[in-house]
């Protein structure tokens, strides 16, 4: 991303929404930017893991966990298959696991923060669903800008 999310808000206003929660940097690219695909689930990252599988094109996946922290929604292996498949970032109201491996990655991550316990792989969630949180309502298709600073949102 050629220009922070400070100075796009500067210019662009209330035509973007601002992600309130405060997510931590994981990933080895930290500015990424895309169009939004979303999951919604819960402690179960089989979505995830078949998503971050197909071709991402550039998108950012962004995944509503509910806020648990309870266990984590995405290792190293799931992140090389975003890398491999051509996937800008991944925002996950949740955590990761395998930080280390995972910032070593030319991917951009953010979450809530980190815990070594495996999620659920039965697949129940939905995919390609508004998801809200951090006061934005993620819209497929919709553009992501992040980096430091946080995240941006086309309205």
């Amino acid at each position: 991303m050629e220009i922070s999310t400070a100075d796009l808000y500067d210019q662009q206003g209330e035509a973007l929404a601002s992600v309130s929660l405060q997510f931590q940097d994981l990933g080895g690219h930290i500015s990424f930017t895309g169009p939004v695909r979303t999951i919604r689930c819960l402690e179960d990252n089989g979505l995830v893991k078949s998503v971050l599988n197909s071709p991402g094109d550039g998108a950012v996946l962004v995944v509503d966990g509910a806020g648990s922290l309870n266990s984590a929604l995405m290792g190293d292996m799931i992140a090389e298959a975003a890398v491999a498949n051509g996937w800008a970032g991944v925002v996950i109201n949740g955590p990761i696991r395998d930080r280390a491996a995972v910032a070593k990655l030319p991917l951009g991550v953010k979450a809530l923060g980190s815990n070594p316990r495996k999620s659920a792989k039965d697949s129940v969630g939905e995919v390609d669903v508004p998801v809200e949180f951090g006061g934005v309502l993620f819209q497929p298709g919709a553009v992501l800008y992040a980096d430091e600073d946080g995240i941006l949102v086309e309205r």
